[in-house]
């Protein structure tokens, strides 16, 4: 009888892309039954997934009950929070609270079923690592918590931090009305480390390290990139896909803020302001974490190439 890996975010970016990598791998799609949790099964992308055989539930994360049904009997938990439509929804308790809440409630729900590995997608807790300096990068600090409280459990964990999302370069890099592009951040743009993360098409390959590398990458955290890059190498690498002229520029903080709606606008930011110091992962090397993959994570140039029709 195989086991039950309970997989949140079917249908999103890093739990479809968990699902695509056990299901590609014989011996893991062998080994595991996927359970694949989203809000509403009925939509087509959680259809597509039970063509696949992926057996799809509905969950409410701040529901405890229905927590419980999903994880029931899972060897396995993946699990992924959604700061940004969280917060989003609970306004009135002020943004990442309800993340907060939500992993927690997961975390106590694979406490109380008995759930052998719990594999989360995490951040580092930037308040921290920068001593205060940095301290609205909410999204970072909430996923840190949320880590914490699972070590805290009990519960037998692995942490997958994911790197910059490459897919962010789509609204980071604007285009002139003279056809170039430019990238304006408010750092200086050799000094920064973006650790360029393919999301759909990595995540899985990285959670699936930490399912192979189960139990001795326990407590562990496996960092979830391909390389760091410089805004400017960055900019330089879409020039040569493309062909179409861009450039990386240092702007005041002020007037990258102005870029931005008020909300979001410091965190933001800080965000930018990590990538030149101390670092998104705080100057952790790659090479362990690339280390454990049985496949290569998608790399900035072929990130370009597949996405060239959208530039």
């Amino acid at each position: 009888m195989s086991k039950i890996i309970t997989v949140f975010g079917a249908t999103g970016n890093q739990g479809g892309s968990v699902i695509d990598s056990i299901l590609s791998d014989t011996a893991l799609a062998s080994e595991f039954t996927i359970r694949g949790v989203t809000r509403d099964t009925t939509k087509p992308a959680a259809k597509a997934l039970a063509d696949r055989g992926v057996q799809v539930v509905s969950a409410d994360m701040s529901s405890p009950s229905s927590l419980a049904a999903v994880v029931s009997g899972a060897h396995t938990v993946f699990l992924v929070t959604n700061y940004w439509d969280a917060a989003a929804g609970a306004t009135s308790h002020g943004p990442g609270v309800e993340e907060l809440t939500q992993g927690k409630a997961v975390v106590d729900a694979a406490k109380a079923a008995g759930v052998q590995h719990l594999i989360f997608s995490s951040l580092l807790n930037i308040t921290e690592l920068t001593n205060g300096r940095l301290t609205h990068l909410k999204h970072f600090d909430g996923k840190a918590q949320i880590e914490q409280y699972a070590r805290d459990s009990g519960v037998p964990s692995t942490f997958v931090l994911a790197g910059f999302f490459m897919s962010n370069f789509f609204s980071a890099l604007r285009k002139g009305d003279d056809g170039s592009y430019t990238m304006a951040l408010p750092v200086n743009c050799d000094k920064a480390q973006l650790p360029v993360f393919d999301t759909p098409a990595d995540m899985g390959k990285f959670a699936k390290a930490a399912i192979k590398h189960f139990p001795e990458y326990t407590g562990k955290r496996i960092y979830a990139a391909t390389e760091y890059m410089s805004p400017n190498e960055v900019v330089a690498q879409f020039t040569q896909v493309t062909g179409k002229p861009a450039k990386a520029i240092q702007v005041p903080d002020e007037t990258y803020k102005s870029f931005l709606p008020a909300p979001i606008a410091q965190e933001m930011l800080e965000n930018f302001k990590l990538l030149e110091e101390p670092g998104y992962y705080g100057g952790v090397d790659l090479k362990e974490s690339l280390s454990l993959l049985d496949e290569k994570p998608v790399t900035l140039k072929e990130w370009l190439v597949k996405t060239q029709e959208k530039w």
